[in-house]
């Protein structure tokens, strides 16, 4: 009697999450069967929605619903608090396993190669994203000194990073952050935030209710310059095919045309200003420099010449995030990347038997969540190709507890599903005196802990 398939899956974000559902609605799942293991270097599943999504957007967070769904399959386990490759490495999971995929995402920020980006107060938007949600890996202070911040970028984690900035400690205590995020945010001495975008309003790559969501805040005052909507022949076409770009578009010029309110704390978006250099003084940041631009005709822009010095004490590069490399795995440098072809890894022109990958790991950190989704289906309508046709390996030990053994003879700490539920559990009990939903665990060892791992 033919065994199941085996599919281990190397991250517990949506992408992998997405890829197991996929493989748990294949024909494959009827006959001969399928049988997923998850891993997870953190000890709680679902990846950027827990690390990456803001606490105060809960109505991302409901994904987390749907995921659970995939997870609550027999069919699939997940093993937290498992690295790769230091608890396992590719080949160890190739003797387990008929293919592995990969959907580890991206967690580091791109490089932003100006004058000034190393200053003391130059910063990175995922390492402030992770503090503020509670990751385990980050310290747990954060220096929020600075009264005057500029932001650089016009994504919706640039949104993220100024509306956590410009909102007070108090408007984000019935979400999950953690007692330390909120200790610190209390602090936290910014009064004006500035949003600085390259090109203009019609090239923001903003979501219309997430901009829309910066406005809803009793104190942040949001401001455009009326000088900064201006369109040229590229960005009409952008609006006229896009509805989502049309939509961003009016709302940035509703913004520009009203009186600027009273709010306390300012929280400006200014387009056609590209930063040039991070200014400093004894090492730790004064200013911003920026160069005006202009539309070219194309939707592009090109610098004018004349430049502009910002008063801000700390600046946050929000221009990107970056995958880090696999190894083992191919890279592409430029891009942060595997190399592939509709998910099947791609190694000197061959494919790399039994390996894909799937996500941001794939096509790089851009699009939304559900995007992913596409992303899955392909890569495992490919390996169930590949497995059809005989193209796959063989295991060595593919019975499930196979795996379980060799974590425990490698004293391997991990976490499981049920673990999940424990540590759920947990967190929204910390919760519930405050009247909150949840207070989020913040230490791996507490994590683990309350996991029963």
């Amino acid at each position: 009697m033919p065994r199941p398939l085996r599919v281990a899956i190397v991250g517990a974000g949506p992408a992998g999450i997405y890829a197991a559902d996929a493989l748990l609605k294949s024909e494959a799942a009827v006959e001969p069967g399928v049988s997923i293991d998850i891993f997870e270097r953190m000890p709680a599943p679902f990846g950027l929605i827990r690390y990456g999504v803001a606490p105060d957007h809960p109505r991302i967070k409901g994904i987390i619903t749907a995921l659970h769904q995939v997870l609550d399959k027999p069919q699939v386990r997940l093993f937290g608090n498992v690295d790769y490759p230091g608890d396992i490495s590719l080949d160890e999971l190739r003797s387990f396993y008929d293919a592995v995929i990969f959907s580890t995402g991206a967690t580091a920020d791109r490089a932003l190669d100006i004058p000034g980006v190393d200053l003391d107060g130059s910063y990175g938007a995922a390492d402030f994203v992770s503090w503020y949600d509670g990751h385990p890996d980050v310290p747990r202070t954060w220096p929020l000194e600075a009264e005057k911040v500029a932001v650089l970028g016009v994504g919706n984690v640039a949104l993220d990073v100024a509306r956590i900035l410009a909102k007070t400690a108090d408007e984000l205590l019935p979400t999950e952050i953690p007692a330390n995020v909120h200790d610190g945010l209390k602090a936290n001495k910014a009064l004006e935030v500035h949003v600085f975008g390259r090109r203009g309003p019609a090239q923001a790559k903003f979501s219309p209710m997430e901009l829309r969501e910066l406005d809803h805040s009793p104190n942040i005052e949001v401001i455009v310059n009326p000088e900064d909507i201006d369109y040229d022949d590229g960005s009409i076409a952008e609006r006229r095919g896009n509805k989502q770009t049309d939509m961003v578009a009016k709302t940035l010029e509703n913004w520009a045309i009203r009186d600027i309110g009273d709010r306390p704390h300012k929280l400006f978006l200014h387009f056609f200003e590209s930063p040039s250099e991070i200014l400093g003084e004894d090492g730790r940041v004064v200013g911003l420099r920026t160069e005006r631009t202009e539309l070219d005709g194309t939707g592009n822009v090109k610098g004018t010449g004349r430049f502009t010095d910002w008063d801000v004490q700390s600046v946050y590069r929000a221009v990107g995030y970056l995958s880090d490399e696999l190894p083992k795995l191919p890279w592409d440098v430029k891009s942060g990347t595997v190399p592939d072809e509709g998910g099947r890894v791609i190694d000197a022109g061959g494919h790399m038997q039994s390996t894909y990958v799937t996500g941001w790991i794939r096509r790089g950190p851009i699009g939304l969540i559900g995007h992913t989704k596409g992303d899955a289906n392909e890569t495992v309508a490919n390996l169930l190709v590949d497995h059809a046709e005989g193209r796959l390996g063989t295991p060595a030990s593919p019975e499930p507890a196979a795996v379980e053994t060799f974590l425990a003879e490698r004293s391997v700490r991990y976490t499981t599903w049920e673990g999940w539920y424990r540590l759920d559990a947990a967190e929204k009990a910390l919760g519930e005196p405050q009247g909150r939903a949840r207070v989020k665990i913040v230490e791996r060892e507490e994590m683990l802990d309350a996991s029963g791992a």
